[in-house]
């Protein structure tokens, strides 16, 4: 078990040696705004439709998943994905604590609305702990499933699976399924818990959601095969590939030599 854990642990400091920081950075910043973004709901005129400004941004954490699941493997883009919800889970601690530091938001110098202004403010970037269960259970599950069903899909395209179809398609399913499973959870643990929302506005919520969210991914599919080609093309994570090819599960995509 203590050798096994080492090996890990190696193959792990490893990946965050090889994946490009700015990938990285993005897949990060990406998960702590969409939760921090989820606090403000979208006006959508009507009842059956309920929406959040958090789909603004969660494509990209998903098209980062994308990235990193086709060069490295499902394994390697659910570990960053762990790793994205931890510093979203510290940060999140770190809001917490300025919520209870005494003191006042520039933003509540409203003459008589100073502290419900600043109470508003307190909780919006303090969170609640059901928002930050639902948001860290609905990601961790919907990463899961997408970077299985990208790597899943991948491995149907025998005769030419670095093109550029293979990559779009195996994109495009993985995505909608994972964003739509992200929604959904989302939307049971707290919209229709703690909020009253139906099993419709949840559900229409999940289903526009993916769709929004898959569109907005749509437009830099490119990006993301152009992407992938010119890692393989650099050999970009050599190191972590030689510590991983013995895997039969979960080959990662290695480099052109």
């Amino acid at each position: 078990m203590k050798i096994r854990l080492k090996k890990e642990w190696n193959e792990f400091v490893t990946l965050m040696r090889s994946i490009p920081s700015f990938v990285v950075v993005v897949f990060v910043v990406s998960v702590v705004a969409m939760n921090l973004l989820a606090n403000k709901s979208i006006d959508t005129g009507t009842e059956y439709l309920a929406l959040d400004c958090g789909i603004i941004v969660s494509w990209l954490s998903f098209l980062s998943m994308d990235i990193i699941t086709k060069h490295f493997g499902p394994k390697a883009a659910t570990q960053i994905s762990f790793v994205a919800v931890a510093c979203n889970l510290v940060l999140c601690l770190v809001f917490f604590i300025v919520k209870v530091i005494p003191g006042v938001w520039g933003e509540s110098f409203v003459d008589g609305s100073e502290e419900i202004i600043n109470g508003a403010l307190n909780n919006t970037f303090g969170g609640t702990w059901y928002i930050l269960l639902g948001s860290t259970v609905a990601f961790c599950a919907s990463a899961i499933i997408n970077n299985t069903m990208n790597f899943a899909v991948g491995k149907l395209f025998k005769k030419n699976p670095d093109g550029m179809g293979a990559y779009i398609i195996r994109s495009y399913v993985s995505t909608a399924v994972g964003q739509f499973a992200d929604n959904l959870i989302f939307a049971l643990i707290v919209s229709k818990v703690f909020f009253g929302w139906s099993w419709l506005q949840c559900f229409t919520c999940a289903l526009t959601g993916m769709l929004i969210e898959l569109a907005c991914e749509a437009l830099f599919a490119h990006f993301g095969f152009f992407v992938c080609k010119k890692w393989k093309e650099m050999c970009i994570g050599k190191e972590y590939f030689a510590i991983v090819r013995k895997s039969t599960d979960d080959k990662p995509d290695e480099c052109i030599e």
